[in-house]
């Protein structure tokens, strides 16, 4: 995170009682009366006069570091259990990270009650309709800012995404620095991750919007019902707010979506989206090209034309998702769908490889059996003649979806090549062989260098063909063994083919 983010001044004098009224009580009363110049979970970060928060972990625990940030000056520690402190006094709370979105967001002056703020959950889409809602905001004169998987858009700051969802402290500091800069909005991805451990506690949403829900990450969340009932934090947590009554936007085109609805307390209001008629924004007609989509939109008693760059089906989800949210947000839904004819390429979300050839190459993030279906049948309408499909699977994370994401791969393409996505700490070689398990035929290949697996995929495209790489989108980089090694997907394709011979193209 760049330091011009570190930058959001807090409010003048805050002493460690008032920031802690009604969250934890104080060890000895003269405690109350010092003074805070910041906040950390972070030791290596501490500095004199910060209130330093220890945070259980798994691979990591807060608990080990509280000396080191007495010794570097911390007032105190908020924490969860016993602790040896340094010296320092230890305010002891249920839960140390709850405790702390409470206290950045005091810390911070509740940016999120002044700023609009809308957050996207789901398994997919999370990226691209955040990104639309941003644009959307801007397009109408509504400066928003940008947090998520892609990107952190900020008052003259533009950087690539450390994580999905900072932790709370650092999430309200870019919040308030959105506030501070003359933003008025923000669009968030909110992970599941992030809802379990409490990182967006504390936050006053608008609008929150669910996409989709499909198998993901369940090495962290171990069972979908269990991954489902993270997701659905972001909703059931909508009548805690305080000086926002948040709606909640849900696509009831998903089973899961459908089963979110029950789960919402009656004194949220919700808004659905689909292409069922009694969804309140409602998509019909659609046409696809590789040019972009267009559909009818039903909202608010009235019907309009939608036109936008994006291609396939599941963007037609994410833009009605994206204008349902802008519309909770105050903005007025013609202006909405007129700036939808705008919406930039989303980075890494089936983005066109730029090259003149007689086939198109896409990058794509999909990374879970769902997306990966949901992007090839999407590429199936424009009609290609064929479809060449790579992809790979991470290591170190849910292994049950290895053989599932090469169903979906045969299933929809001509031609599969398998190969290395982040293999991590796992060798390349054992993850191709779980997620060859997946796959009926032998048609598919094998190639653990994920460029070389590229440059066979331009080399067996033909014209009017199609190349899909899939799994890394908008990462730049290939993790292997705790190191990260450069590597984009859209420049090594772009130059697999520029150097392909023009004499091949037939």
């Amino acid at each position: 995170m760049s330091a011009a983010i570190t930058k959001a001044t807090p409010r003048t004098e805050i002493k460690l009682g008032a920031l802690l009224t009604g969250i934890a009580t104080l060890p000895f009363p003269e405690v109350a009366e010092r003074s805070i110049t910041g906040i950390t979970c972070d030791s290596r970060k501490m500095l004199p006069g910060n209130l330093f928060f220890a945070l259980p972990g798994s691979h990591d625990d807060g608990s080990r570091h509280v000396e080191e940030a007495a010794l570097k000056g911390a007032v105190a520690v908020v924490c969860q259990g016993e602790v040896s402190s340094g010296g320092m006094p230890a305010i002891r709370v249920p839960s140390a990270r709850a405790a702390m979105a409470l206290v950045s967001a005091m810390y911070y002056g509740h940016p999120s009650r002044t700023l609009a703020v809308a957050g996207v959950t789901g398994t997919n889409g999370k990226s691209t309709t955040a990104w639309i809602i941003r644009h959307l905001c801007n397009t109408v004169g509504r400066p928003c800012g940008l947090i998520g998987t892609i990107r952190y858009e900020l008052p003259g700051i533009s950087e690539p995404a450390s994580r999905t969802t900072p932790e709370s402290i650092d999430l309200q500091r870019m919040l308030a620095v959105m506030r501070d800069g003359g933003f008025r909005a923000a669009s968030l991805e909110v992970s599941s991750h992030a809802l379990v451990q409490e990182r967006v506690g504390a936050l006053e949403f608008d609008a929150a919007i669910f996409t989709n829900l499909s198998q993901d990450h369940l090495d962290y969340h171990g069972t979908m019902d269990d991954y489902f009932e993270a997701k659905a934090r972001l909703f059931t947590g909508l009548p805690s707010q305080t000086e926002k009554k948040g709606k909640a936007i849900i696509n009831t085109d998903d089973r899961y979506g459908r089963r979110l609805i029950d789960r919402i307390p009656k004194s949220v209001p919700v808004i659905t989206f689909g292409q069922g008629s009694n969804s309140a924004f409602r998509a019909s007609a659609v046409r696809f090209s590789s040019l972009g989509t267009t559909f009818q939109l039903d909202a608010k008693g009235r019907s309009y034309l939608v036109r936008t760059p994006l291609i396939g089906l599941f963007n037609v989800y994410n833009t009605l998702g994206a204008l349902a949210a802008v519309s909770v947000m105050g903005i007025e839904l013609r202006r909405a769908v007129a700036a939808a004819a705008t919406i930039p390429q989303v980075p890494g979300r089936l983005e066109r490889v730029p090259a003149r050839r007689n086939f198109q190459a896409f990058v794509d993030y999909a990374h879970t059996p769902d997306a990966l279906e949901n992007v090839l049948r999407s590429l199936r309408q424009i009609a290609p003649a064929r479809i060449l499909t790579v992809f790979g699977c991470g290591g170190d994370r849910d292994r049950l979806k290895r053989p599932l994401m090469a169903a979906a791969a045969e299933k929809l393409s001509d031609k599969v090549i398998v190969t290395s996505d982040n293999p991590r700490g796992e060798e390349p070689m054992a993850i191709l062989r779980e997620v060859e398990k997946g796959f009926r035929g032998k048609s598919h290949e094998v190639y653990v260098d994920r460029e070389s697996a590229i440059r066979r995929a331009v080399e067996l495209a033909g014209p009017e063909d199609l190349v899909l790489v899939a799994g890394k989108g908008h990462e730049d980089y290939q993790e292997i063994n705790g190191e990260r090694h450069p590597f984009d997907d859209v420049r090594v394709t772009a130059r697999a083919m520029a150097s392909r011979e023009i004499k091949e193209d037939r």
